[in-house]
């Protein structure tokens, strides 16, 4: 596990105070709207869409939000390292260890739609290499397998 990358995660509350951290290090921030986009985000166990997030924030709000607003914020949130966008899905995760820049390896269960993410630099790293070598700047590995997970097999 040598090309594995290490890192603290981080849970409840102490996920949503390293992300309020995070993004106000970035020099943006941490609104009321976006605590409350992150914490419906960060309390889902499974990657959430813009809508999702919309409805949980208009229900905790008392007032809709639109789903607009809440795209823009995930948008800001990916940027600035908080969350992460499962591609194939269309959908959002927190990302556990918002101070830490990586590239994840997504495991995405076509049953039950959880999203796991492993680590390996290793592997992230030999695809930038590719990309480069093939011409290409400024790669960003996206890396989905879809599968069925261990609970739904």
């Amino acid at each position: 596990m040598s090309g594995n990358h290490h890192h603290h995660e981080h849970s409840g509350d102490s996920l949503v105070s390293a992300a309020r951290n995070a993004l106000v290090e970035a020099g943006e921030q941490w609104t009321e709207m976006r605590a409350d986009v992150f914490g419906a985000l960060a309390e889902r166990e499974r990657p959430a869409s813009a809508y999702d997030l919309a409805e949980s924030v208009s229900a905790l709000r008392g007032k809709r939000v639109a789903p607009n607003s809440v795209y823009r914020i995930l948008d800001l949130f990916v940027r600035t390292n908080l969350a992460r966008r499962v591609e194939s899905a269309n959908a959002y995760v927190a990302n556990s260890h918002p101070g830490c820049q990586h590239d994840c390896i997504f495991l995405i269960c076509d049953s039950c739609g959880q999203a796991v993410h492993i680590d390996d630099d290793k592997l992230t790293g030999a695809l930038i290499a590719a990309a480069k070598g093939a011409g290409f700047a400024d790669v960003r590995p996206v890396v989905e397998l879809r599968g069925i997970c261990a609970q739904c097999s």
